[in-house]
């Protein structure tokens, strides 16, 4: 019996030590630890790529909405916008994830709105029972016309006559106005055509709104005023001093014309046909493109009295001229309160200036042989180099004239004009059509920046006035 108890308690005592020896046990536990962090790691990085899976898909249907908004809100485009946007959609594999399309438009802007959604099945978060993702996109898109006022300045020197230039000018000329003034731009949109050669001829109605000395000769020849060297370091026109009328002369003969032969009288320093006249703030596309498709080739360049005479339409200070002109039917009299404060946020402000050459050499004739009546008749009858070549010996000719405008003062009176347009906010766009490489540079100058400057040959400026025709449209993504 007591054998029997005793290997009964050995047998217990022994399953106890194993109990006991088995609890105490700790092999194996770093191997489920591992295998349970492992489970972890590839669950946490299973979510990257999903997340990242959702990212690249709402880039993807963001860039979608984006594209189809811009193409939807262009005032060009002759397309119903939903249309325009569920083509982008349908095109990109996407056609199902538009949850809705918002158009609001009016006369001078159209916005358009999409409102896109699509779900991605997960790979690894299903595991922890998120079977699926939300993708969105939202995008808004405008183009709006606000108030612009344009000058647009266009050289029509002699050099113009070379090489179909001055077609080519004209072309581009037209694509830029019908781009710019649409049936849909209504009042929001006003042009000053200021073409110039060797001057600006700002015509009888401006002319006489300006204070014009009264001793200097007046003529009705053609009507150009003298801009003293201090005004082009300011916008605006000096309406407390008296301005001198231009002389009315022309001053050279042409190769193949003979000294002495033939007395021409077309080419005079201020341009004298009305069709070369400034047209101020202007919303009629035809007039504006008949005026510019009579242009001819005339006598030589100063770019900073053009610049001046541009940047000057846009200055308020103009205001009391342009408003006098709107009460006499010249100015359309919804411009009447043009040009706008500098201040005012709705309104931009710009020149597109052009040139395909340098500021030159400018002449006058001397005071004593200009300074009554009789004499401004005598040299509107003969060009000054036909009467001294045949009337006046050599030794005395240079008597009769004088440098009025050296090229190097015509680049600085450039640059003092750009500047002082660049500080008050005006945009300049410039371009140098077929320049020489001095040209570039005093044009790139002037420009608003690098991007606002353009250096096309041939026909390429009809693409460098479109772009900034596109441009002046700007438009504009919101979000």
């Amino acid at each position: 019996m007591n054998d029997g108890r005793s290997i009964r308690g050995n047998l217990l005592g022994g399953d106890r030590r194993r109990i006991r020896d088995f609890a105490h046990d700790e092999d194996g536990m770093v191997t489920i630890f591992a295998g349970f962090m492992i489970f972890c790691m590839v669950m946490i990085g299973g979510i990257g790529v999903d997340m990242m899976r959702h990212e690249m898909e709402r880039v993807r249907l963001q860039a979608i909405a984006d594209r189809a908004v811009l193409a939807a809100a262009d005032l060009d485009q002759e397309l119903a916008p939903e249309a325009v946007v569920n083509d982008y959609f349908a095109k990109s594999g996407a056609a199902d994830a538009i949850s809705g399309i918002v158009v609001d438009q009016g006369l001078n802007f159209r916005r358009v709105t999409v409102d896109a959604e699509m779900t991605m099945n997960t790979q690894f978060m299903d595991y922890l029972g998120v079977e699926t993702l939300r993708v969105p996109a939202l995008s808004t898109a405008e183009e709006k016309i606000n108030k612009v006022e344009i000058s647009l300045v266009l050289d029509i020197s002699g050099s113009m006559r070379h090489n179909s230039k001055m077609q080519n000018m004209k072309d581009a000329a037209n694509t830029f106005i019908d781009t710019v003034l649409r049936q849909d731009t209504g009042n929001q949109i006003s042009i000053n055509l200021v073409p110039y050669s060797a001057h600006v001829n700002i015509g009888p109605d401006i002319l006489n709104l300006l204070n014009v000395n009264p001793v200097n000769p007046r003529h009705d020849y053609s009507h150009c005023v003298e801009i003293q060297d201090q005004e082009f370091d300011k916008t605006g026109l000096n309406d407390e001093r008296n301005y001198f009328q231009m002389q009315h002369f022309q001053w050279k003969l042409y190769s193949g014309e003979a000294p002495g032969v033939k007395n021409t009288l077309y080419d005079t320093v201020c341009p004298r046909y009305s069709y070369e006249r400034i047209i101020p703030l202007s919303k009629d596309a035809e007039f504006i493109k008949s005026q510019i498709n009579q242009f001819k080739p005339r006598t030589q360049t100063s770019i900073f009295l053009g610049m001046k005479w541009g940047v000057a339409l846009l200055d308020p200070n103009t205001n009391d001229i342009v408003s006098s002109l709107a009460g006499q039917g010249v100015v359309d009299s919804e411009f009447s309160n043009r040009p706008a404060a500098y201040s005012d946020e709705e309104t931009l402000k710009t020149v597109v200036l052009m040139t395909d050459g340098v500021n030159t050499q400018s002449r006058r004739i001397r005071q004593p042989y200009y300074n009554s009546a009789s004499e401004v008749l005598h040299w509107s009858r003969y060009n000054l180099q036909y009467y001294l070549n045949n009337y006046v010996s050599p030794r005395h000719r240079d008597r009769f004239y004088e440098v009025h405008y050296t090229a190097a003062q015509g680049d600085l009176l450039l640059n003092n004009i750009c500047e002082a347009a660049k500080a008050e906010g005006i945009i300049i766009w410039a371009i140098a059509f077929e320049a020489t490489e001095h040209s570039e540079n005093v044009m790139r100058n002037c420009a608003s920046s690098p991007s606002h400057f353009f250096s096309p040959e041939g026909t390429e400026i009809s693409d460098s006035f479109s772009s900034i025709a596109r441009q002046i449209n700007q438009l504009r993504l919101i979000n």
